[in-house]
């Protein structure tokens, strides 16, 4: 199960529209350590100023590394993250996600190429 929901927010979905902060909330609390990872470039892209913040750190664990596909993998969670950020992800192998500023069309596109995958490749990431 990715998101751990609780009562109030799914009788929220029953109802009709979730509201994004507590969909957010969700999230955070549900996948903490994605969370962790993607706050944390978040804040760092702001304090260096640079168009892309990205982790290049593999996950301490397998439980880790499942939050972080299961974050990024969700077109949901990943558009909410998104949004409350004010920030565009990207995501290579099994860790290296990116936060790129709204603006940054240029570097997301060369994050995101093919180029980009094939150079980032790695023989110990084959099996991640």
């Amino acid at each position: 199960m990715s998101l751990t929901v609780p009562n109030d927010l799914l009788d929220q979905a029953r109802a009709g529209d979730v509201d994004d902060a507590a969909f957010v909330a969700c999230v955070r609390d549900s996948l903490p350590y994605a969370w962790s990872v993607i706050s944390g470039l978040v804040q760092q892209r702001s304090e260096t100023g640079a168009e892309f913040a990205d982790n290049l750190v593999p996950p301490p664990s397998e439980e880790a590394r499942g939050q972080l596909l299961r974050c990024l993998a969700s077109d949901s969670m990943r558009g909410a993250l998104e949004r409350h950020f004010g920030v565009r992800l990207a995501f290579q192998n099994c860790h290296r996600v990116a936060v790129f500023s709204p603006g940054a069309a240029d570097a997301l596109r060369e994050f995101t190429s093919p180029r980009a995958q094939i150079l980032n490749q790695k023989p110990e990431l084959v099996d991640c």
